[in-house]
C-alpha cells in the first residue's frame, strides 16, 4: 500500500493578512493549479481538514492563548462590521483576519486527521497544504505569519493519543521553527533536526539547544550540495540512532534559490533528494508514515514546483 492523502480546506483561502503580503491565499492556488496540470493530483487521495479541537490544539498550546485568539476574531469580524480596520496586528508582520482564527484550526485539523489516517494505515504518508503556516508558533505566542504550530500539535497528538514512544521532525524551511523547537525542546520522545538560514529572522536556533533538537545554521548563498553533506553528516546519525516511529515534516520550500524571501541556494532537486532521504528513515524505521506540513515558500512559481517534486517522491510517481 502506498498511498499519498492531501489535505487541504477553502477556509484556508480565507486567511489573509492584507494586500502585498507574502504568505497570501494565491500561495495555495500556485500549487493546486500546478498538481493539476502535472497530473499529479489524480495520484493522490484528497481531504478535506476538519477544525481541530481546542482539546488537541492545547497539546501544544497554552490556553489562554487560544481563548484570546478566538476572542480576538471575533472583535475583528465586530470591528469590520462597524466600518472599522478588517485585520488585527499581532506583530510587524503577522496580523489576522475574521477568519484566520478558523483556518488556523482547519490547518492544524488537517495535520491532526493526516495522522490519524496514516496511523489507521489508511494512507502510507500525506501533504498538508494549508495555511496559516505553523512552525514559528510558540507555546504562548504568534509569529513569523503563525498561529497554531501544525507540526508540533501533530506530534504531541501522536505520541499522547496513539501513544507512539519516538516521533521525528525535520524542518527545511529557511527559517528556524523556533517555535516548534520551544514547544518540544526537552522532551526526549522527539526528536527535531533542521537547518535555517542564520544570521536570519527569528535570530535563534544557534545558541544551546535542548539535546533533543538538532540544529545547523547555515549562511547565506549555501547551496544544495552542501545542505545535502549537512543531512547526510548531521541529520542521518541522529535519525538512525533515534528510530522514529513517525515523521513529522515542516516544508517549507523558502530555501529555494529563486525565493528571495531568504538567500539560499536550493532547487527542486535538493528537495527531491531531501525527501528521499526522510523516506528511506520513513521505511526502515516508521512503517513508512511521515505528514507533511506546508511552511513558508513564497514566489509562486518555484513553491508549486518544488511542492510537485516533494509530493512525487512521497507518492512514487
Amino acid at each position: 500500500m502506498n498511498k499519498t492523502g492531501y489535505f487541504t480546506h477553502r477556509d484556508c483561502w480565507k486567511h489573509e493578512m492584507g494586500p502585498g503580503h507574502p504568505e497570501c491565499p494565491a500561495r495555495l492556488d500556485a500549487i493546486e493549479d500546478r498538481l493539476l496540470v502535472t497530473g499529479v493530483a489524480d495520484a493522490l487521495e484528497r481531504y478535506e481538514a476538519p477544525l481541530a479541537s481546542l482539546s488537541d490544539i492545547e497539546l501544544a498550546h497554552d490556553r489562554m492563548y487560544v481563548a484570546s485568539l478566538r476572542g480576538m476574531s471575533l472583535r475583528v469580524e465586530e470591528e469590520r462590521l462597524a466600518g472599522g480596520s478588517p485585520y488585527q496586528q499581532l506583530d510587524t508582520d503577522t496580523s489576522m483576519n475574521s477568519h484566520t482564527y478558523t483556518a488556523a484550526l482547519r490547518s492544524a485539523g488537517a495535520a491532526i486527521a493526516a495522522t490519524d489516517a496514516v496511523m489507521a494505515g489508511e494512507l502510507e504518508n500525506a501533504f498538508c497544504s494549508v495555511r496559516p503556516p505553523g512552525h514559528h508558533a510558540t507555546h504562548d505566542k504568534a509569529m513569523g505569519f503563525c498561529f497554531f504550530n501544525n507540526v508540533a500539535i501533530a506530534a504531541k497528538y501522536v505520541l499522547d493519543r496513539h501513544h507512539l514512544q519516538r516521533v521525528a521532525v525535520v524542518d527545511f524551511d529557511v527559517h528556524h521553527g523556533n517555535g516548534t523547537e520551544d514547544i518540544l525542546a526537552g522532551d526526549d520522545r522527539t526528536l527535531m533536526v533542521s537547518i535555517f538560514q542564520h544570521p536570519f529572522y527569528p535570530y535563534s536556533g544557534d545558541q544551546n539547544p535542548a539535546s533533543n533538537m538538532v540544529n545547523v545554521p547555515v549562511p547565506a548563498y549555501t547551496k544544495g550540495m552542501d545542505v545535502r553533506e549537512i543531512v547526510e553528516m548531521m541529520w542521518m546519525p541522529r535519525l538512525e540512532a533515534f528510530k522514529p516511529e513517525m515523521i513529522f515534516i515542516s516544508a517549507g520550500f523558502d530555501a529555494h534559490r529563486e525565493d528571495d524571501m531568504g538567500q539560499l541556494s536550493l532547487n527542486e532537486q535538493d528537495y527531491v533528494w531531501i525527501t528521499e532521504r526522510i523516506k528511506d528513515v520513513a521505511r526502515r524505521f516508521s512503517k513508512g508514515r511521515i505528514v507533511s506540513c506546508l511552511e513558508g515558500g513564497y514566489m509562486m512559481d518555484p513553491l508549486a514546483r518544488s511542492v510537485e517534486a516533494h509530493l512525487r517522491v512521497l507518492a512514487d510517481l
